[in-house]
């Protein structure tokens, strides 16, 4: 093979050696060429070459260390390492920061990631921890945008609010449950679970117990209602209640421990709705 390679190479040089090529560059004019000025943008074209290609030589070298910053709790150093390891076998700045920002991002309980070069030559990397706000289902976690970023947790803390609700739902019973959460804390109270059924209904458990239900439809009207119904009747009963029924047109029903329900207006219908 190198004899034929190198045959055809001496056939290349003879066919441009021939006398007919020669002849047309003679023809050309190149009285108009600035030779002086060509040569030296050439000069200067050449210089920026080479500096720019000395600099990437000195500045690539191999990345002396890794700086790792963040409280772990749940994240361990040996994930990081060994979503870093196939990167830091680069230069320093050929290194794809990026990359190495999903892939530990990638780890469950890494909430947000920050990689940046540190000259000479070292990585720094910032990793802030998931942070969970409530328990999903039986063993999944919220963090406190309402986002699922564990779907199966070993042990769930017991102090977590329970929240349930179907497939794809988990921002939505968040947001619902934080806010009713809020105007139980203006009265001394606590929700420690809420549960959105696939017919889109509603209940809220409280820390005491109570369990209130609000059901599918006018669920804004009847939250405002069971606020006044805490407001007057409720907080100075609340450990007689059971449950509390919202699914009224004109009024609710109380449950009470170990009593008939009582409702709280007359005339109300002989059944709630949905």
């Amino acid at each position: 093979m190198p004899v034929k390679s190198h045959r055809l190479f001496k056939r290349n040089r003879k066919h441009k050696l021939r006398p007919a090529t020669r002849s047309a560059w003679a023809k050309l004019d190149w009285s108009g060429v600035n030779w002086r000025r060509l040569m030296v943008i050439a000069a200067i074209g050449l210089f920026a070459f080479s500096g720019y290609a000395a600099s990437l030589w000195v500045m690539d070298r191999p990345i002396e260390s890794v700086v790792i910053n963040g409280a772990f709790e749940r994240v361990s150093a040996m994930q990081v390492e060994d979503a870093l390891s196939t990167h830091v076998q680069t230069g320093f700045l050929r290194a794809d920061l990026q990359a190495m920002r999903a892939e530990l991002v990638a780890i469950p309980w890494v909430a947000n990631v920050n990689v940046r070069r540190r000259w000479p030559g070292s990585i720094e990397v910032n990793i802030s921890e998931e942070r969970a706000a409530a328990c999903w289902g039986e063993s999944g976690l919220l963090n406190i945008d309402g986002e699922l970023f564990v779907r199966d947790v070993t042990h769930v803390p017991v102090e977590l609010p329970r929240l349930a609700g179907p497939e794809g739902s988990e921002q939505r019973v968040a947001r619902m449950f934080f806010a009713i959460q809020r105007r139980l804390e203006q009265r001394g109270m606590a929700a420690v679970a809420l549960r959105l059924d696939q017919r889109g209904a509603w209940e809220v458990r409280l820390s005491s117990g109570i369990r209130v239900r609000l059901g599918a439809s006018f669920v804004t009207q009847r939250l405002d209602r069971f606020f006044e119904a805490v407001d007057t009747v409720i907080a100075v009963e609340a450990e007689r209640v059971d449950y509390v029924d919202m699914r009224y047109t004109n009024g609710f029903a109380i449950g009470w421990k170990d009593q008939k329900p009582l409702r709280a207006k007359s005339g109300m219908e002989a059944e709630p709705h949905v």
